[in-house]
C-alpha cells in the first residue's frame, strides 16, 4: 500500500497538467469573475494581490512540488500542487486573481484564528471550524470535510485494534490545537493522559521511537505518514464522526467582508464539480478500515 501511495502522489502532479483547478486550459487564466466580487474593491491586505497564509512546513498531500520558494520547506505553495494550494488558487481564479496576483506568507497553524491583525487575507492549513475559534476569526464555507485516523506500527498490539474501546489503554498523542487532540479527550478518553505536540513532525518521531503507541490525524495526513514518513506505519482505523462533522474553512480576520466572496467562490467549485476534481486528484484514497 505504501508504494501504491507514492506513485499516487506522483501520478497526481502529473494530472494537474491536464485539469487545472478552474476547469480551464491554463492554471494562470482568470475566471469571469463572480458578481458584486470585483477583485479591485475587495478589502485585500494589498491592493490586486491575493495574501495567502500556510503553516511551514507545508506537508503533501495537502501542499506539494519541491521547495523553491524561500522561506518554504518541504513543499512550495507557490507550485499549486497539493490540494489545499490548488484550492487556494483555485479559488483566487474565481474572485479574478491570476497565479501571479496572489502571494504566499508562512504561519503557524495555532496563530491564524488568534485575535487581532493578520498577515493574510485568507489562510489555509486543515484549519477545523469550531465556535470558540469563531469568535476570534472568521471562517468561510468548507472545502473539505474529513474523518480522523489513528496511526500505529506494524506488528505492535494497536495495530490489531479494531474499536474505538479498545484504544483507551494505548498511549496515544496529537498536535496541539487540533481537533485530533480534542477527539482524543472528548471521545476515547484513554487512561493514560495523550500527549501534545508543537508540530506533527514531533508526534511522528514520538510514534517511531515508541514514545507512543498512536498518533491522531486527519485521514489524508494518515496516508502521507505511513507512506513517507514512518518506513512502518500502518492506519489502525479511520474513527467514527462524532458531533458536528468536521470541516476546514478558509481563516479570515474578524469580520473581514472579504469571506462574502471567498464563500461564494467555494460553492461556485463545489457545484462545477472542480473540488470534487481536486480531491480526486491529490487526496487519493487508500484502504483504511473503520473503527466501530
Amino acid at each position: 500500500m505504501r508504494k501504491a501511495l507514492i506513485t499516487s502522489f506522483a501520478l497526481a502532479a502529473a494530472l494537474l497538467v491536464a485539469a487545472t483547478a478552474s476547469g480551464g486550459s491554463t492554471a494562470s487564466s482568470a475566471a469571469a469573475g463572480i458578481p458584486g466580487c470585483n477583485k479591485a474593491t475587495l478589502n485585500l491586505l494589498v491592493p490586486g494581490t491575493l495574501t495567502i497564509g500556510a503553516d511551514n512546513p507545508a506537508y503533501p498531500p495537502w501542499f506539494g512540488g519541491d521547495e523553491k520558494t524561500k522561506p518554504w520547506k518541504i513543499s512550495d505553495p507557490y507550485s499549486g500542487k497539493g490540494y489545499e494550494a490548488a484550492v487556494a488558487y483555485a479559488v483566487a481564479r474565481q474572485l479574478g486573481f491570476t497565479k501571479a496576483d496572489v502571494k504566499w506568507t508562512p504561519l503557524p497553524y495555532t496563530n491564524s484564528y488568534t485575535p487581532g491583525k493578520k498577515p493574510f487575507d485568507v489562510y489555509l492549513t486543515q484549519v477545523s471550524y469550531k465556535p470558540e475559534r469563531a469568535k476570534r476569526a472568521t471562517f468561510s464555507h468548507s472545502y473539505y470535510f474529513l474523518n480522523q485516523a489513528v496511526v500505529g506500527r506494524k506488528g505492535t498490539p494497536i495495530a490489531k485494534v479494531k474499536t474505538v474501546a479498545a484504544l483507551k489503554d494505548f498511549k496515544l498523542g496529537a498536535p496541539l490545537g487540533t481537533t485530533a487532540y480534542d477527539y482524543i479527550v472528548n471521545y476515547i478518553k484513554p487512561s493514560a493522559k495523550p500527549a501534545v505536540f508543537d508540530t506533527l513532525d514531533q508526534g511522528v518521531k514520538a510514534l517511531k521511537n515508541g514514545q507512543i503507541d498512536g498518533l491522531l490525524v486527519d485521514l489524508p495526513t494518515a496516508f502521507y505518514v505511513t507512506a513517507v514518513q514512518v518506513p512502518d506505519g500502518v492506519i489502525v482505523g479511520k474513527l467514527p464522526t462524532k458531533g458536528t462533522k468536521e470541516r476546514f474553512g478558509m481563516v479570515l480576520a474578524k469580520g473581514n467582508p472579504l469571506v462574502t466572496c471567498v464563500n461564494r467562490a467555494i460553492d461556485r467549485l463545489w457545484a462545477n464539480g472542480t473540488i470534487a476534481q481536486l480531491q480526486k486528484t491529490w487526496l487519493a484514497k487508500a484502504g483504511a478500515p473503520d473503527l466501530s
